[in-house]
């Protein structure tokens, strides 16, 4: 198979330069704070979902792979769906109750329920 470029999303179509190349944007991933340090929120939220609740866990600090790791785990426990998207964990439902109970027995102290 052939290597596929892959195209850019800053709006580049066509280029008459022989050396152009799409180059990707760099994304830099801050640190993994420990889980005492973290500053946590979470909020119901209803809005454009069709009149679904979903929990939005924000204000998490760190790596995307961590971030989709603390997603796993409160998917798992609330025993719903959900995803991680733009830095924030949705949760199906209002489990926010749950996600507090879960994120203070495992070290989260300053936790906001919004």
């Amino acid at each position: 198979m052939s290597k596929k470029i892959k195209p850019d999303t800053r709006g580049f179509v066509y280029s008459t330069d022989p050396n152009f190349s799409f180059e990707p944007e760099q994304t830099n991933d801050q640190e993994t704070l420990p889980v005492h340090q973290q500053k946590l929120k979470i909020r119901l939220e209803t809005k454009h979902r069709g009149g679904k609740a979903v929990s939005l866990i924000a204000g998490f600090t760190g790596t995307n792979d961590d971030l989709e790791d603390l997603g796993k785990k409160l998917k798992n426990f609330c025993g719903t769906g959900g995803s991680v998207k733009d830095g924030e964990i949705i949760i199906q439902g209002d489990q926010r109750e749950k996600i507090m109970q879960w994120l203070l027995k495992n070290g989260y102290k300053q936790t906001k329920k919004i």
